[in-house]
């Protein structure tokens, strides 16, 4: 079987336990049949251990981004720059969250703005992060072209009417661990009726970890367990479902090699 982690956060694992080394970290995960990870920059402070951390391994990649909540400032031309390695295969994760962030969000609806441009000009896929925003995010994907450069709804969490917005639109949802929290019934609703051309999964780590470590550090060998449920839940073979969300990660994705297994 061969999964992938579509989203992580590789340079926030607590590795403590591990020595202060990722390679347990990776070997679990390789154990559990997840065959690439994409570690995702929410901080451009961060972004040159992130891409360092992806040259490290061959099947490990990054993206260039700034989080919806994140304080720096940055333009298009800059993540441009950024985006240049061929590592780096996604721009974000991005978006709007009015969740954490509150008052004028002017400079979050602009920054938002700015990733789109860069990822059209990039040619990589946008990582789009929504919350409590459903309305603008779509809106502005739709008026900044965000279909020219494609990419993925990450840690999908509202309802199947955004999801067709997103779809209509070329972009992949993207289910995490929440999805086998006993009450997350929307998102359940959602990979149910979900194309399976459409879909792909992921952890989120060390955020999120799905039953049966809820409330526990996440890490990328889990998203077996997010995998499992979704298939068990939409009725279908494990080993398909694990087939075809890995195809869908390297057709949006063109910047990753998958690995010969």
């Amino acid at each position: 079987m061969f999964l992938v982690d579509s989203h992580c956060h590789l340079n926030m694992l607590d590795l403590s336990k591990d020595g202060g080394s990722l390679n347990p970290v990776i070997a679990r995960a390789q154990e559990n049949g997840v065959g690439y990870l994409l570690n995702v920059c929410v901080s451009l402070a961060e972004f040159p251990a992130i891409l360092k951390t992806a040259e490290a391994y061959p099947f490990v990649a990054a993206s260039v981004g700034l989080h919806p909540n994140a304080e720096e400032a940055v333009d298009a031309d800059k993540l441009i720059e950024l985006g240049q390695p061929e590592k780096v295969i996604a721009v974000g994760e991005t978006g709007l969250d009015y969740f954490r962030s509150t008052s004028d969000l002017d400079w979050q609806r602009a920054r938002f703005r700015a990733h789109i441009q860069a990822a059209k000009a990039l040619k990589k896929p946008l990582i789009i992060h929504t919350r409590e925003s459903r309305e603008d995010t779509i809106r502005i994907m739709r008026e900044e072209g965000a279909a020219d450069a494609g990419g993925v709804m990450h840690c999908f969490t509202e309802d199947w009417d955004i999801a067709k917005q997103a779809m209509e639109m070329g972009f992949y949802i993207s289910i995490s661990g929440i999805v086998t929290f006993k009450n997350a019934h929307s998102i359940q609703d959602v990979a149910r009726r979900m194309p399976l051309d459409c879909l792909l999964i992921e952890t989120d780590s060390p955020y999120l970890a799905p039953v049966p470590y809820r409330r526990k550090p996440n890490e990328p060998s889990y998203v077996r367990h997010t995998a499992a449920f979704i298939a068990d839940m939409r009725g279908d073979n494990l080993e398909d479902f694990a087939e075809a969300t890995t195809n869908n990660f390297f057709n949006l994705f063109k910047g990753a090699v998958k690995p010969d297994v």
